[in-house]
Order: structure tokens, then C-alpha cells, then sequence
């Protein structure tokens, strides 16, 4: 990957905190709600509890305008989280080492991001399609397990002792093992797919034969 040939001080600085915690052989949980959820200040702060009182190592990415974390927030979590207010290559997050865990929003690109990079997912639909995609996630291909929200409804309020014993569970529990194994057999699926001679690179190669 052309970033491992950068020097440290030339990568950005989320890259930087992912090294570092691959060099401390700490599990990191990625956590990103795409670009359109809008998610109240009330929600942000939920969050922010939930992720505090894992005690996972966490990397955060927020909009610049999403202000509602708690108070003194990123100075409790200190080196253990990282809060982002930028762009983000979302895939090389997801390739790197030391993530073994994505909170999504099950955007379908994400999905299949999370997927061929062998990062189980800890779905949290928002919106439109996403509530299909996590159904499929947790419940058809079982990569992933779902936050729990306060009545059960789908697109119900999640507290932050729900949000922690989900995040717990996905890094650190049973289901979060099982759905690491199965989504590591689905990227290794995937990446003999689009090799040559796999389905993928066919079915391309037969696309550009018909298209002539």
C-alpha cells in the first residue's frame, strides 16, 4: 500500500494512532455513520458514553457541524479513542491491522468495504436501505451483530449501557468472535473472486468481450 511508504510525519494523524496501536497490539472499534444520518446532540452524547465506558479502543469519525459529545469527553478517553472532524479514507481504516471492529450505519458501500477487508460490523441503520443491509449482517450472512435500542423498534433511541454491551460484545465476546471467522472466510471469498481466473475477474472479462 503506498502509504507504508510514507514517513510517520507525512501520514495523517488517524493513520498515525492506528500504528501506534497496532505497535501496542490494541484492537481498535472504527465508528462511522456515513455522511447524511443526521444524529441529535442528545444521540452524540449516548454515544460518546457508551464508546467512555467500554473501554475499547475507538477511532470516532464525526462531521465538523456534530458538537454534542459530553463534556471533557476526549480528555476522560485520552490516547485510548480519537475523535476525527475530517475526511477519511474509510478503506484503508478498514485494511489496517489493528481494526477488528466497525459501529456502521450499514451504508451499502460500507458494508461491502467492512466485509472484503474482514472487519466484522456492529450495525446501526439509519435510514432508507440500511435497515435491510443490517438484517442481512446480523441474521443472513451473521458477519455482525445490531445495536440494541430502547423499545426494540428499529429505529428506536440507543443508550449508552446498550451501545456498551454491544461494542463489548462485538471486540471482545462470543458473537463477536464467531462474526470475525465468518466475515475473514467472506474477504478471503471475495478476494479469490476478483484474482484472475475467479468469478468476478470472469464475469468482467466476459463483459468486455460482449461490449466490443
Amino acid at each position: 500500500m503506498w502509504v507504508a511508504c510514507m514517513s510517520s510525519s507525512k501520514k495523517p494523524r488517524w493513520i498515525q494512532w492506528l500504528d501506534k496501536k497496532l505497535e501496542e497490539k490494541c484492537s481498535v472499534l472504527y465508528v462511522a455513520f456515513g455522511s447524511q444520518a443526521e444524529i441529535s446532540n442528545e444521540q452524540l452524547q449516548e454515544i460518546g458514553k457508551g464508546l467512555e465506558e467500554s473501554m475499547v479502543n475507538f477511532l470516532w469519525v464525526i462531521r465538523k457541524n456534530e458538537w454534542g459529545l459530553p463534556e471533557g469527553f476526549e480528555e476522560r478517553v485520552g490516547n485510548r479513542g480519537i475523535v476525527v472532524r475530517e475526511w477519511v479514507d474509510q478503506r484503508e481504516i478498514l485494511m489496517h491491522e489493528s481494526v477488528e471492529g466497525f459501529l456502521s450505519h450499514c451504508g451499502w458501500n460500507s458494508v461491502l468495504e467492512s466485509i472484503c477487508a474482514g472487519v466484522p460490523i456492529l450495525a446501526w441503520p439509519m435510514m432508507a436501505e440500511q435497515h435491510l443491509n443490517a438484517r442481512m449482517v446480523e441474521e443472513e450472512i451473521k458477519v455482525g451483530l445490531r445495536v440494541e435500542t430502547c423499545n426494540g423498534s428499529v429505529r428506536g433511541f440507543v443508550k449508552w449501557e446498550g451501545l456498551r454491551k454491544t461494542v463489548k460484545e462485538l471486540m471482545e465476546g462470543e458473537k463477536g468472535r464467531e462474526g470475525r471467522k465468518k466475515v475473514m472466510e467472506l474477504a478471503n471469498m471475495a478476494k479469490n473472486a476478483m484474482q484472475e481466473g475467479g468469478s468476478s475477474w470472469s464475469t468482467l472479462n466476459l463483459l468486455l468481450q460482449e461490449t466490443k
